[in-house]
């Protein structure tokens, strides 16, 4: 089994985290600022450089205003 993180399906969740940060209309700069946290933590999120947590794709969530039910619902969907 590989690991998750060099899975298409963790690529493809990344994708979809990342558009929804662009349908949010708020760029890496913008997200970090309202997170608390330098840029570059959006940056590595990702790109997949730092793994994303349960609790942190919640937060992204939040911020985004997008429910994560829908992004893992797509997840399932986009991956068959």
């Amino acid at each position: 089994m590989e690991k998750s993180v060099f899975s298409t399906k963790y690529t493809l969740f990344l994708r979809l985290l990342r558009e929804a940060r662009n349908a949010a209309g708020l760029s890496q700069a913008q997200a970090a600022e309202r997170l608390g946290r330098p840029q570059s933590f959006i940056s590595k999120c990702e790109s997949g450089e730092r793994r994303i947590d349960l609790v942190e794709f919640l937060q992204f969530c939040r911020l985004y205003g997008c429910d994560p039910h829908e992004i893992l619902r797509r997840l399932e969907r986009e991956q068959r």
